[in-house]
């Protein structure tokens, strides 16, 4: 009877890490949405932490997993463009319930960037992230609405980006990591310089 575990335990291992996308040049082919995205309706109703510049009329939403690696990824790829704009950071739990725990501790810290710091950090060196605690029923609560709020977007992976491009005002939508050069190109702004 080991034949039929070891079966479910493939199968959840490869929709957790299809959930989960990066790598340059990867753009994993998105789902049809079911509404049509846009920066208001993501503002209006997704929950989220802002990192970079808060007066900055370029806003740029993620929707990340606090359990997914590449989410990680793109966390470091993003430092250096924020002094352009401001990103704000909304958790969602797709990958596994630990997700929905973090993604409400992550919301609920009184410093969310050094706690998301201290996260990615483990997550990097696969420690699994922060201890889930300090959240409340309102916290989780919202990192299930940022949920059924990306999946009606119809995006299928994370991290997923809803923004508009700096220089053309255009709805910019993308699923899965990237660097920072990338990442700045997709969104318009300055690519940092080599160091």
């Amino acid at each position: 009877m080991r034949t039929p575990t070891l079966a479910l335990l493939a199968l959840s291992t490869a929709l957790l890490l299809s959930a989960c996308k990066d790598g340059p040049g990867t753009a994993p082919a998105k789902a049809p949405a079911a509404t049509e995205t846009s920066t208001a309706a993501v503002e209006a109703e997704a929950r989220g932490f802002t990192v970079g510049a808060p007066m900055s009329t370029r806003t740029v939403y993620v929707f990340f997993d606090p359990q997914c690696p590449h989410c990680a990824a793109l966390w470091k790829a993003a430092k250096p463009l924020k002094s352009q704009a401001k990103f704000v950071w909304i958790p969602v739990a797709l990958l596994n319930k630990t997700s929905e725990a973090q993604g409400a501790t992550l919301l609920a810290a009184k410093d969310p960037i050094a706690t998301m710091d201290e996260h990615e950090a483990s997550i990097s060196a696969k420690g699994g992230g922060i201890s889930a605690m300090g959240a409340g029923d309102a916290e989780r609560a919202a990192v299930v609405k940022n949920t059924a709020l990306m999946n009606r977007y119809g995006f299928a992976a994370v991290p997923s980006i809803v923004a508009k491009h700096a220089q053309t005002g255009a709805l910019v939508t993308r699923e899965g990591g990237m660097p920072t050069a990338e990442l700045a190109a997709l969104l318009g702004l300055q690519a940092p310089s080599a160091q």
